[in-house]
Order: structure tokens, then C-alpha cells, then sequence
């Protein structure tokens, strides 16, 4: 019996794992979506923008590991899709998109809602190719699954909408795709270089990103050995800041002061699995050694005086024989004492100290006290990001995602959908921003349609507050980042979503108990301080200067009740200390 091209699809989908796709329908991908209905086997996960489809892909990527699918129709229906495939792709999570195209006999014409897909999308993808004719399949289609979880990236196949209707050609099936598990180890000769290297440093201090995923006590072992603080990036906050008694906290533009320092009085950095994009938070005279399962990695960020390329779980196994033992500790001691005292002062300004509108650092800190232990977050960009970075303490299950390198708004929302598609019985808590929320605020209803009961938690200061924060430090005044709201409350329950708004801090815990107790989805709309400073850990001169131009710019603009504001609210604060 011939099957269709459209039927291939989802039969090598099948026997790869697939159980969901995220998508809208459209008339060039009727071909497939027609299968999937009469096939009933995956479930098509209706979102009201293509956008969201492919943040809700890259998400459930992170959570599983697995490849995740997005499918959309041609022309502006898929090219919707950009943003989060962009995400994805940076965020290094398997996603195959499938992007449907005109009818063969048109392509070329500029025809209604003409693109090029496969071009559109080749820098946000690790594969992208048109299937022009059937007898392609099923090779495109295997090499970009294959592609997708190899190089944890995204792949494109773009299908013309008649295509899809055609003949599959007879080709005996392929073993079901799935992502292989090598254990990638240096040289001895590099390892012995490394040791080396690392014997002869006074003060190690070690940085973990994103690649130190599932080598929790490998790395722990390696800094029990070298007696040296352990830093994350914002990526590897999940992965190494549990049950870790040689944290020092985050560093870079949203990190602890400690973290910076860690890493600027070592004289030996080792960076594990770790992208870390900011070069100004590098250590000035240190000496760096870099592990990185991707050799071209190395050296991208800051000049190295050796790279390794491996594993960090089986590289760190490797390595902690050769270095030798009896370190002095008075670096770690140091470190991680200072790293107590920044604990302090943060925590010292999440609280309820009678004013309002609510201190953000203070939901952020009940969120994490009333979260599940096993809960999953997601942030949007923007000060989100902040409060979630410094008051959101992780467990060996809790999970955080986010738009952490590719830094795209209205993140949390569509996140949060892929991942409590995932597991609907487990909690996940999207910390949104009132400016990110509002971006793709349609697709509350795709919580709704899709029964998922996320929470979502709602920092409403009725301002781009970040951006703000942006021109501040340069000395702008703000313009343009004013936002008037509506009762996000009140426009969730429109849409079947339980609704609550908070403007008290004496009720936010009562009302993010309710809110974390109710099976159902529900958003909780807090009204916080705009006028919040989040200082990065090492203030540059230039931001001094910037902050003190704005002071001046601000009064001199007639705008001196915003000083007053911000004076107000970090009155208990050193900015500059």
C-alpha cells in the first residue's frame, strides 16, 4: 500500500518519540495536519502565534533532551517562527520545523504570500533544505532529525503543500533517531598539561555554564580538590548552584558581587562547559583553562592558555587523579565569606517593608519559599531575569528556562507552555513581565485549550523597567518605556483563567498560596516598585558617571519626582558602595 508523503512524516515522527506538535494550521500544511487527525497518535498543540509554538518547542527540548516539532504554514505563517527558533538554536535544544511552502508549480513567481523558507531560516538553524520533489524522502527529513539532536540545534524541512500529498517513495524504515551519548575525553598528554597548569595556581577559581549539566558531583569533587569557589553563568545556575558548598553566586550583568570577585582575585580560571559571553567580567592577570565539548568554543570570549576539548562529567573524572591534594583553602574561605555576606544584603532587600508598590526581590523570594521542590521556572528577559538569577534558589529537580542567550522578550509565557506540556501534573511558574507578557498575551488561551495549569506570576510596573535601567546607567533620561496596563487579573479570568491582583505586599503570600493550591491554571498580577535598582556586580566608572548624568538630566527635564521615586525606593541601598 503507497503512503503519502504527508504520512511518511508522521510515521518517522512516531518512531522517533514525537507524541506533540506545536503549530497553527494553514492551507499549505492541510496535507499534514489532515494525517495527524486521522492518525490521532500525536497531539497537535494549538497556540494562537507561531512564535509561541516555537518557545513552547524549544522548552519542551530543555525539559526532555528529546527532539521537539513545530509546524506551520507557508508564508508569514511560518516565518512567525523566527524568534524562538532563534532561541532554540542558541539555547542548543533539538527542534525540527516543519514549514510549509507554496504549490511546486508556483515557487519562484512571487506568488500570494511568497517567502524562502530554507533561506529565511538557515541562521537560526543547523539544517534548512526544500523538498522539491518526493523521491527526497525520507533522507532530508532523517538527515535534519539527526542533524537537530547531534548538534542540538534546530533543523528546517520545508514541504510545498503538494508535495505533501504525493507518493512516498519505497525505502526500508531507519532505526527510530534518536540523540547518541559519546564520551568525549582529552588526551593524557592535555590532561597532564592541565594538571599541570592547574598545580601551579595559588587561587583556582572555577566558572560552570550550561555544559556542566549532569556532572554535579564530578565538578563538586574537582573543587574539593583544587579549593576553589565555584561560579556559575546564568545557564549553569540549575545545573551546579544545589547542594553546593563552594557556590559563590553568578556573575555578569544580573550576578552577585561575589561572583566577580571570585573569579578577578584567582590566578587560574577553569571554565567548564561554559559560553559566557561578557568579557568585562573576565579575570584581568589570571590564567584561563577552558573545557568545552565544542572545540571551536575555545578562546571565543577571553585569550586561554589551554583548551581541552571533552566532557565535563568524564574530563573532570580524568583530570582529578592528576592533580595533587593538600591545597590551602584560605581562597575558597574567602570567597564563599563573601559570598555569605552579598547572600545577606540581597536578602536584606526582599522583604515586606510596609510601602508599596510590593519590592520585587520580595515576590521573587516568596515564589521560591512556596514553590514545589521540584518545580520548573521560566523568566522573561528583563528584570525578571534579575530577581530570578538572585532570589530563586535551585533543588537537584527544580528546572529553570529562559531566553538566557539569545535575550528575547515574552519568553516566560510560551516556555512555561512547553514545559507543563511535559508533565501537566508537575508545578511550573512563569515569572513574566507586564512589558513581555503583553507581547503574546494571546496565548492565554493556549493555556486554556490546551488544559495546562501554569501559574503565572505577573511583575507589574507598568514600564519596560530593564530598558530603563539601560538608559539610566547611561545617563538617558527615560522615554518611551511607559506602559498603561490593563488588570491582567481581570483579563485572564475573561479567558477562563483564574485571576488574581495583589497591590499589597501583607497579601501576596496568601495569595500565591491560593494561587500555587489551585489544580487549574491561574494568573497573579503584582503590582511592584518600578523604580528598583538592579546594579550589576562590578559598576563600571562609566555607569557611575551615566547614573549621576541622569540625576542632573532628569531634574534639569522638570521629571524630578522620578529621582525622588528612585531615592525612595532604594533608600537603604549603597549605590556606588
Amino acid at each position: 500500500m503507497s503512503h503519502t508523503v504527508a504520512e511518511l512524516f508522521v510515521e518517522t515522527l512516531k518512531s522517533a518519540g514525537v507524541t506533540r506538535i506545536w503549530g497553527l494550521p494553514g492551507d499549505s500544511l492541510n496535507g499534514f495536519t489532515d494525517v495527524l487527525r486521522r492518525d490521532k497518535s500525536i497531539r497537535w498543540m494549538h497556540v494562537r502565534h507561531e512564535e509561541s509554538a516555537a518557545f513552547a518547542a524549544a522548552a519542551e527540548a530543555e525539559m526532555t533532551g528529546d527532539l521537539a516539532v513545530v509546524a506551520g504554514s507557508g508564508g508569514p505563517g511560518n516565518l512567525h517562527f523566527i524568534n524562538g527558533l532563534f532561541d532554540a538554536q542558541r539555547s542548543r535544544v533539538p527542534v525540527l520545523a516543519i514549514a510549509s511552502h507554496l504549490p511546486t508549480a508556483e515557487i519562484g513567481s512571487n506568488y500570494f504570500q511568497e517567502t524562502h523558507p530554507q533561506e529565511l531560516f538557515r541562521e537560526c538553524s543547523v539544517y534548512s533544505e526544500l523538498v522539491s520533489d518526493p523521491s527526497q524522502l525520507p533522507w532530508v527529513l532523517e538527515i535534519a532529525m539527526r542533524t537537530a539532536v547531534e548538534k542540538r540545534g534546530v533543523a528546517v524541512v520545508v514541504v510545498p503543500a503538494d508535495v505533501f500529498f504525493a507518493d512516498a517513495p519505497d525505502r526500508r524504515p531507519s532505526a527510530p533517531i534518536r540523540a547518541a551519548a559519546p564520551s568525549v575525553v582529552p588526551a593524557q598528554s592535555e590532561l597532564r598539561a592541565a594538571a599541570d597548569l592547574l598545580d601551579a595556581a595559588g587561587k583556582v577559581t572555577i566558572l560552570a555554564g550550561a555544559g556542566v549539566a549532569g556532572a554535579h558531583a564530578e565538578v563538586m569533587a574537582l573543587a574539593e580538590r583544587l579549593q576553589a569557589p565555584i561560579v556559575h553563568a546564568y545557564r549553569g545556575k540549575q545545573h551546579i548552584e544545589y547542594d553546593n558548598p563552594y557556590d559563590v553566586g553568578m556573575t555578569g550583568l544580573l550576578g552577585f558581587a561575589s561572583g566577580y570577585r571570585a573569579m578577578e582575585h584567582c590566578d587560574t580560571l577553569l571554565m567548564l562547559g561554559t559560553d559566557f559571553p561578557y568579557r568585562q567580567f573576565y579575570p584581568s592577570k589570571a590564567k584561563i583553562l577552558q573545557i568545552d565539548i565544542r572545540g571551536e568554543q575555545l578562546g571565543r570570549r577571553t585569550p586561554i592558555d589551554l583548551g581541552l576539548v571533552g566532557g565535563v562529567r568524564e574530563t573532570a573524572t580524568a583530570l582529578l587523579p592528576l592533580l595533587r591534594e593538600g591545597r590551602r583553602d584560605t581562597h575558597l574561605k574567602d570567597s564563599v565569606a563573601h559570598y555569605a555576606k552579598t547572600r545577606r544584603e540581597l536578602d536584606g532587600f526582599a522583604n515586606d517593608d510596609g510601602k508599596q508598590p510590593i519590592h520585587p526581590q520580595y515576590v521573587a523570594r516568596l515564589i521560591d519559599e512556596l514553590a514545589a521542590q521540584d518545580a520548573v521556572f521560566t523568566a522573561d528577559v528583563g528584570t525578571p531575569v534579575i530577581w530570578a538569577a538572585r532570589y530563586l534558589r535551585m533543588t537537584e529537580k527544580r528546572r529553570l528556562i529562559g531566553s538566557f542567550t539569545h535575550g528575547s522578550m515574552a519568553n516566560a509565557l510560551p516556555h512555561a507552555l512547553g514545559a507543563q506540556a511535559v508533565d501537566p501534573k508537575r508545578q511550573v511558574i512563569a515569572l513574566a513581565g507586564d512589558g513581555g507578557l503583553a507581547m503574546l498575551m494571546g496565548d492565554l488561551l493556549s493555556i486554556r485549550q490546551n488544559d495546562l495549569p501554569i501559574k503565572i506570576v505577573v511583575f507589574n510596573n507598568s514600564s519596560l523597567n530593564f530598558i530603563e535601567l539601560e538608559m539610566k546607567a547611561a545617563g538617558i533620561v527615560p522615554f518611551g518605556t511607559e506602559l498603561h496596563n490593563p488588570d491582567f487579573a481581570e483579563v485572564a479570568r475573561s479567558m477562563g483563567i483564574g485571576g488574581i491582583r495583589v497591590e499589597k505586599a501583607s497579601e501576596l503570600e496568601d495569595a500565591l498560596t491560593s494561587a500555587f493550591a489551585d489544580p487549574g491554571p491561574v494568573l497573579i498580577d503584582v503590582v511592584v516598585a518600578r523604580d528598583e535598582l538592579s546594579i550589576p556586580p562590578s559598576v563600571m566608572a562609566a555607569q557611575a558617571k551615566g547614573f549621576a548624568l541622569y540625576a542632573l538630566r532628569t531634574v534639569m527635564s522638570g521629571r524630578g519626582d522620578e529621582l525622588l521615586d528612585l531615592a525612595d525606593t532604594n533608600v537603604w541601598r549603597r549605590i556606588f558602595g
